[in-house]
């Protein structure tokens, strides 16, 4: 999320607005950026990233304007469908808002059955009549926390017919399975050669079924609007009777004519990736080629470096290499390996380390992975402190406000600077062991190719451990989970300072003073030239970086995990009703579940990490609330949590099952409905202690690396192969070229690391032939679902254009096949 522009103003004498701005899934909010005051360009800056856990047809972006007194007033719109998403991939694009109203909020669908037929009345005469079922919704949107819905049914023709089902209280997927008759044409003769007369097929032709949603509303403004279905009877010509699900639509109000360029625009760079994952055998031979990586020889010829190679960014390559070895513990191997080649190509040791190679892209996001824990436990409570006092730290005279003192601002700067170097120097012990043992080996390869140097085993560690870790995260906290926002400005230039000169103090490098362009830098940086700080420096360095590094955290010390507000229902009590429901905080380390009034409070219940039996979803009609899951206890006492949207559900039953996966009485069966009024909702046995009635769903693997998919990172690096297929046969060319001439190289093949053509020609042979067979296991898998699919099913309802692009795809291919 960048930023927004000519925002509308705000009608007061002020004219400016404090905005936020909104990430929703069709209509549920999944992220909120921090609020920008008085601004009608707000700048977010905002990173978001998460797994979506359910269908969607619109990723939308909402900017509000918030307001003391009322509820927040939305400002506009960006609504991209899901099929367009591809268009915009990874690329800034700004975006026109749009108005937002009720007719153009649409979400769900509705499941429909209409049959049209013939019926002899007891005089002798024909009229034909129209059934309309009106069997469920799904995914209704929920308005104002509530969703009581019904449907109105209209029959548009020479005579308008308007009929309406009950309304289903505080339910989004609700079930009518009701029949509604028409009159479609008048009692006439009976004519036996036709279903209607010439004058009758007209007018059927004409008149249209109309299906509207609404929310029963309490409020004076009357129902709201949820969707509209039309539907032209003529269709049913072909076929009397006729049932489908359909995507409910917005009303179309022509009437509206408001400038598209009123309301401002919105930056915005979104990434969306989609992968069909098979099961893991199906990656066996090109997963084998990747984790041999580290053992080839020499490493330029494994298939993880070929990959660095023709990836258009080396972070692309790097973040689904690093989760596979991380996955399969041949992390440190594989970092050595290419990290050993790098410095044998390295001319001077200051650059060590310093281009955007493989290697150091792959460090960087192992130091994400591994060390983000580490971090928290580190740097979090000060950053949280600096975000909170907002101390005056600005050391530039230029820049400096009214009223503030230069020599104070330097002092409060310099105790933050002293406080977190201190942090980071005594931290050496925490430091996560996977980070330790390539630390060790970037130090042995640097020293030894560097023997002349003494001090090039410490930078070869510190360009990472400072410039490329602690140093960044200072600088944008909200990158490492270190704070929720991207600060706001006055802190943001504190943390920019004090990056900097821990920045320095890492890198220990000669002459100091000399690394900065600032003079008020420099004369700063004087506090801090003395030996004690290089001395801590090659202290931490060597902790860090030692084989024999003993791990001082066998006293373990619990680990946050997460932690946010949900609203919780109260256990074991019988009474039903609203107030057994509250809102806690809830916090999650690996050693217990709790939750308490609000933050920093005293817990009000703790529940042991092994007590955790099974977390699974419940289902919605249990309370009539959405995104509720169950966290299962001995002797079958079950808290039921509702989390605040799907995303956030989904995380916490993803890490609360991961960790309780090693619980020995883990459950292997559970009821996914509450047990009320006497029985289980979903298998109506009355005796509360009834062993479940469904199936734990498998959750993750109990020896898991982290939180990751073996598989589907090997499908990422396919389809990452597959996109970059022509450079991998140029590749190709470029070893028989080296290993035929030995002379000049050609332009186009110089671009590639080749020191072994041979070694490197088998590689890639390995790799094409793997991915082919890939290519060819996902083209029939969607041959099979092509011709499985039907159009009007409840995954695929009628109006889904994301289908339709599909159906036009398979259609093309199937012709040119044939």
């Amino acid at each position: 999320l960048g930023e927004a522009k000519n925002l509308p103003t705000y009608p007061g004498p002020n004219k400016m607005r404090d905005c936020y701005c909104t990430v929703n899934l069709d209509q549920e909010e999944v992220f909120r950026t921090k609020i920008v005051e008085k601004s009608l360009c707000p700048f977010y800056g905002e990173d978001f990233y998460c797994e979506i856990p359910r269908t969607f047809r619109h990723l939308s972006f909402y900017i509000f304007d918030r307001d003391v007194f009322r509820r927040d007033s939305i400002i506009g719109k960006v609504a991209i469908q899901k099929e367009d998403l591809q268009k915009y991939h990874n690329r800034d694009t700004w975006f026109q808002l749009q108005h937002v109203d009720a007719d153009s909020e649409v979400q769900g669908k509705v499941h429909l059955e209409l049959r049209l037929s013939e019926v002899i009345t007891d005089t002798g005469v024909v009229c034909h009549k129209l059934a309309t079922r009106v069997l469920e919704c799904q995914g209704l949107p929920i308005v104002n926390g509530q969703c009581d819905p019904y449907a109105t049914v209209t029959l548009a023709g020479p005579s308008r017919q308007v009929l309406h089902t009950k309304v289903k209280k505080k339910t989004n997927n609700p079930h009518f399975d009701e029949v509604f008759y028409f009159e479609v044409t008048r009692p006439s003769s009976y004519n036996k050669k036709s279903h209607f007369d010439i004058e009758d097929v007209d007018e059927v032709d004409k008149m249209e079924i109309r299906v509207d949603l609404w929310n029963a509303s309490n409020l004076k403004f009357g129902d709201e609007f949820l969707g509209e279905l039309r539907l032209p009877l003529k269709f049913l010509r072909q076929s009397s009777s006729y049932e489908a699900w359909y995507f409910l639509q917005p009303r179309d109000n022509g009437n509206k004519s408001l400038k598209p360029d009123d309301l401002g625009s919105l930056r915005l760079n979104v990434v969306y990736t989609e992968d069909h994952v098979f099961s893991s055998d199906y990656y066996s031979p090109l997963r084998d080629v990747l984790l041999k990586s580290a053992d080839v020889e020499p490493v330029s010829a494994s298939a993880a470096h070929i990959l660095g190679e023709v990836c258009r960014e080396k972070q692309e390559a790097a973040i689904p290499l690093v989760r596979l070895f991380l996955h399969y513990g041949r992390i440190v191997p594989f970092i050595s390996a290419i990290a050993n080649a790098e410095v044998k190509r390295t001319q001077d040791p200051n650059t060590i380390f310093r281009g955007n190679s493989l290697t150091s892209k792959c460090i960087d996001e192992t130091m994400k992975l591994a060390g983000m824990h580490y971090l928290q436990v580190t740097l979090k409570p000060i950053i949280d402190e600096i975000c909170q006092v907002h101390k005056p730290c600005e050391i530039d005279p230029v820049k400096l406000k009214d009223g503030e003192n230069l020599e104070n601002n330097r002092e409060n700067l310099r105790q933050y600077v002293d406080r977190i170097f201190t942090v980071i120097t005594k931290s050496g012990v925490s430091c996560p062991t996977v980070m330790c043992d390539i630390f060790f080996s970037l130090r042995e390869s640097a020293a030894k190719r560097f023997q002349g140097d003494l001090d090039v085993r410490y930078t070869a560690v510190s360009s990472f451990i400072f410039l490329r870790f602690f140093a960044p995260a200072i600088l944008s906290p909200n990158l490492f989970q270190l704070t929720p926002h991207h600060p706001d400005p006055q802190t943001s230039r504190t943390l920019t300072l004090i990056s900097k000169t821990i920045q320095t103090l890492g890198s220990l490098s000669k002459s100091k003073s000399a690394n900065f362009k600032e003079s008020y830098m420099a004369t700063f940086y004087d506090y801090f030239n003395e030996q004690k700080y290089a001395d801590a420096v090659k202290n931490f360095l060597d902790l860090i970086s030692s084989s024999g590094r003993r791990d001082h955290k066998s006293i373990e010390q619990p680990i946050l995990l997460k932690e946010g507000f949900m609203i919780k229902r109260a256990q074991g009590r019988k009474r039903f009703g609203m107030k057994n429901f509250k809102k806690r905080w809830f916090r999650l380390t690996n050693h217990e579940f709790t939750y308490q009034k609000s933050k920093g409070d005293h817990p009000l219940c703790s529940i042991p990490i092994e007590n955790i039996l099974a977390v699974e979803r419940l289902e919605e009609e249990s309370f009539k609330m959405k995104n509720m899951f169950q966290v299962i206890q001995p002797e079958r006492r079950v808290l039921y949590i509702q989390a605040n949207n799907c995303v956030e559900a989904k995380d916490w039953i993803d890490i609360l099952t991961k960790v309780s996966q090693c619980n020995k009485k883990r459950l292997t069966v559970y009821h996914p409905s509450a047990y009320l009024n006497g029985h289980w909702l979903c298998c109506k046995a009355t005796a509360d202690n009834t062993p479940g009635c469904t199936p734990c769903t498998g959750g993750l693997p109990a020896n898991i690396q982290l939180d990751i998919d073996g598989d589907r990172e090997t499908e990422r690096i396919y389809s990452l192969f597959n996109l970059y297929m022509p450079k991998l046969e140029k590749m190709q060319e470029a070893c028989g070229s080296k290993s035929v001439y030995d002379g000049p190289e050609e332009e186009e093949y110089s671009t590639f690391i080749i020191d072994d053509p041979k070694e490197t020609y088998k590689t890639l042979r390995l790799i094409i032939e793997g991915v082919g067979t890939l290519e060819q296991e996902h083209a029939q898998y969607k041959r099979d679902k092509f011709k499985k699919t039907k159009y009007g099913s409840q995954e695929h309802p009628i109006g889904d254009k994301s289908f339709q692009t599909y159906i036009r795809q398979q259609s093309e291919i199937s012709a040119h096949s044939i």
